[in-house]
């Protein structure tokens, strides 16, 4: 019996789109689960913790975004949302709510696939990353969490990602290429929204005045820099 790749948690209320789905994803390797609503989704997470969930944002009974917003309350799995709405907004919505990366429909089986990787991969790596920090920010392996001065906070797979290759170079200015690319991957260079969202929620997390940021300071035009005390106070 060959090894399982990993169970998928595949979120839409349409049977055949999942039967669809679940036939792509067993036959690459995968095992699969699915619910047609919110509530069974947050069963399911909760009794099988799964390692990947595909999140449709058409639900009856919750629309995508809350269900999204409580699965990130809940757990740190890897969230990729499914959506055929075509609009930038929506897109960042989910990003900011806690999605780790989205899919616009219709897609092909085989981005499917690489994408679900790739949450993957990022996902298992940073539990081979070395504790690290910077000055006031400190990172905590073992419960993939950050701490500052305003507290600790538990992060999510992209989160902990960003705030490594941060953490990794403290005091020096990083590219927004370089970290898309580090963080995402060569493909997502173009992809700066990406960044900008997860930037401002790391601030929430590490900044006394998000708004203010003293930590995490950008560098116009060029990219950002994680600062171990409070910089150009």
């Amino acid at each position: 019996m060959e090894d399982i790749l990993g169970t998928v948690l595949v979120i839409d209320d349409e049977a055949k789109y999942r039967r669809l789905i679940r036939a792509n994803l067993a036959m690459a390797g995968y095992d699969v689960q699915e619910a047609a609503d919110g509530h069974e989704a947050l069963q399911v997470i909760y009794q099988r913790e799964p390692d990947v969930v595909l999140l449709d944002l058409r639900l009856p009974d919750m629309d995508g975004f809350t269900l999204c917003q409580r699965i990130r309350k809940m757990s740190s799995v890897p969230v990729m949302v499914l959506t055929a709405l075509d609009s930038e907004a929506d897109t960042i919505q989910a990003l900011d709510l806690g999605a780790d990366d989205y899919l616009s429909k219709p897609f092909s089986p085989g981005e499917m696939l690489a994408r679900i990787r790739a949450l993957l991969r990022r996902s298992r790596d940073l539990l081979q990353a070395e504790p690290m920090g910077c000055g006031d920010i400190r990172l905590a392996k073992d419960t993939r969490e950050v701490e500052g001065p305003t507290g600790r906070v538990r992060l999510t797979p992209i989160e902990w990602r960003l705030c490594l290759e941060l953490t990794s170079h403290c005091g020096k200015v990083l590219t927004h290429e370089h970290l898309l690319s580090r963080v995402w991957g060569a493909e997502y260079l173009s992809e700066h929204e990406y960044l900008r969202v997860y930037i401002r929620r790391l601030r929430s997390y590490i900044e006394p005045d998000p708004h203010h940021p003293v930590y995490l300071v950008s560098h116009a035009g060029v990219g950002y820099a994680l600062y171990p005390s409070p910089h150009g106070q």
